[in-house]
């Protein structure tokens, strides 16, 4: 996964404004990352907040009428939000186009009894409280990989963990990979390694983390990363789209998400929420045609990742056995 520094892209602006004596510093080769995907590529593509089948083909139809490439989908309402025929249809329409699917597991601490989340302090923020909760995130991961899931999202340090052994010990497929939420993202490169060693096989960051955030980040960890290129209003509501190509350069390997601001929240969905749920879907992907036409005016798009690649490669853990 480690490869030379790439070649810096043009900047934004960066003719223009050097013809006015504006211009920047060159970018320093030192801090740009050295890794890449394994199989090749510094950048893969994900469409988040598909929350169903029907959303799935709303995403898939305006993937194939914009041309933007994607990697993954995933869904934030979790799997018991879905019905085994709901699942099995999202498994069998994305392994027709080679693209991984990612479902949320269980319960997290706004969806049961719990009130200290919602104080100002954030109590226990969105992991998973008790026993029965980390149960009925171990449920949710059991029943999805048996129907051919092969992507969970995780919302908890402890449920990332006890998956991790879970898929160590053969309870889940061991081709099975974790990702972390954005809900408890790493924001400093000591934690960003702590949950690598946990099993992470991707990890969600703040999207306000700043350049130097993802270098430091990148002198300790070859994970994956996922970042929002315009987050949801509720974790922040950041458009970076004028950033895509030194996210990269900085970031690499990098999964460009293709979130929403100023949309209405859709978690849990139901079909009371269909047609923001499908409005917002067809938006999503629209913003990723113009991350990736940003791209190509940088001379930066040459280097994704192969479409249908998913796996992570070789990451660092801490050990499993007592």
């Amino acid at each position: 996964m480690t490869d030379a520094p790439p070649t810096a892209a043009r900047r934004p602006g960066q003719q223009a404004l050097a013809a006015l004596g504006l211009g920047a510093p060159d970018p320093s080769p030192a801090d740009a990352s050295p890794h890449t995907f394994p199989g090749g590529g510094r950048w893969r593509t994900e469409v988040p907040s598909v929350e169903g089948p029907e959303a799935l083909a709303v995403v898939l139809k305006e993937s194939s009428r914009l041309d933007v490439p994607i990697h993954r989908v995933s869904q934030g309402s979790g799997v018991w939000m879905l019905t085994d025929a709901e699942i099995t249809e999202m498994v069998e329409a994305t392994g027709e186009r080679d693209i991984e699917l990612c479902l949320f597991t269980g319960p997290r601490g706004t969806w049961d009894i719990g009130a200290s989340v919602r104080t100002d302090s954030r109590g226990g923020g969105l992991r998973a409280r008790g026993h029965d909760a980390v149960a009925g995130c171990a449920e949710d991961a059991v029943r999805a990989t048996e129907l051919g899931v092969k992507c969970l999202l995780v919302a908890d340090e402890g449920v990332l963990w006890a998956l991790h052994r879970a898929r160590e010990a053969g309870i889940i497929p061991p081709d099975t990979t974790l990702k972390v939420s954005a809900l408890i993202g790493p924001v400093n490169p000591a934690s960003y390694a702590v949950y690598e060693h946990l099993g992470a096989d991707s990890l969600n960051v703040p999207s306000d983390l700043t350049l130097d955030h993802l270098t430091e980040i990148r002198r300790v960890s070859a994970a994956p990363m996922d970042m929002y290129i315009e987050a949801p209003d509720d974790l922040g509501g950041y458009v970076r789209m004028y950033e895509v190509a030194e996210l990269i350069r900085r970031g690499a390997p990098l999964y460009l998400k293709f979130g929403l601001s100023k949309a209405p929240a859709i978690y849990p969905y139901g079909h009371h929420l269909r047609d923001v749920t499908l409005a917002t879907a067809r938006e999503r992907v629209r913003r990723g045609r113009l991350a990736l036409d940003l791209l190509a005016r940088h001379g930066a798009d040459g280097e994704m990742a192969p479409l249908g690649s998913r796996l992570p490669g070789a990451l660092k853990r801490f050990a499993t056995s007592s």
